[in-house]
């Protein structure tokens, strides 16, 4: 049977919700099987039957009982014998709902997506508190950031947090500390260049941030995932800046961790 996915989203309640296009109805015991793509695990849910023609049908899937682990989950439609790979024509990419959707605390993060070959496929990390960078320059001598924090359970209002912007980097040890601004979960840092390079004079190597915020436990690391760009140590490349003839730049780890790269 012809199975299309027009609408496919996670809502805040951690529940897929699909739209169908079809053309027949669904069968009595129609199964849909979501198979992780690395160990070939699978999870199945029963499904309703349409009981009539219909052209289009909408599903309901709560993801927290499926025991789902992390990695990405291949969506397939088990009915009479036939299994069938869900073709997709939504992008699932909106960047206000995953804000809306990374203001709760969670263990799990789950996000529907559209595969570059046009299938339906579920992500699934690990969802630790962090500080989600939007933006990232090098301007007048500083360092600049721009973001907003994920999974901390923290509310999205007016109320402004102490915080602190930390670089800290191995071999030789050392650490920098710079005032930050949060107000809600919204938060803005800024840090000297020339601060960075007296800190490790001479001394090529990479500086990894963090923002800590008070009332939290543990310093959050600054990265960028809430988005649909994997892979930005690939795709995305700063420009660096050049202080005192040493160059700067910030960059992304295979993670989508930020890190600062001095000389090299």
């Amino acid at each position: 049977m012809h199975v299309v996915v027009t609408d496919a989203e996670v809502t805040l309640a951690d529940v897929l919700s699909l739209r169908l296009s079809l053309r027949g109805p669904l069968a009595s015991g129609a199964e849909l099987v979501l198979r992780h793509r690395v160990t070939a695990v699978e999870r199945t849910v029963v499904l309703g039957a349409s009981g009539a023609e219909a052209r289009d049908a909408t599903l309901a899937v709560s993801l927290a009982p499926l025991a789902l682990t992390p990695g990405r989950w291949d969506v397939h439609l088990r009915q009479e014998g036939t299994r069938t790979r869900l073709r997709s024509v939504d992008p699932g990419f909106s960047l206000d709902h995953l804000d809306a959707y990374a203001l709760s605390r969670r263990d799990l993060a789950y996000r529907a997506y559209r595969t570059r070959n046009g299938f339906l496929a579920l992500k699934v990390d690990e969802a630790e508190p962090a500080a989600e960078v939007r933006a990232v320059w090098f301007r007048e001598g500083r360092f600049e950031v721009t973001g907003l924090l994920a999974f901390t359970g923290l509310d999205d209002d007016e109320s402004r947090h102490e915080a602190r912007l930390a670089l800290r980097r191995n071999h030789p040890d050392a650490e920098l500390t710079a005032v930050a601004t949060v107000q809600g979960v919204r938060f803005h840092a800024a840090l000297s260049l020339c601060d960075v390079l007296a800190a490790a004079p001479e001394q090529s190597g990479t500086w990894e941030p963090s923002l800590e915020v008070d009332g939290l436990a543990a310093p959050l690391r600054l990265g960028s995932r809430l988005d649909d760009v994997d892979g930005k140590h690939r795709r995305l490349h700063y420009p660096a800046e050049e202080i005192d003839g040493v160059p700067i730049r910030p960059r992304y780890t295979a993670d989508d961790e930020l890190r600062i790269e001095v000389g090299g």
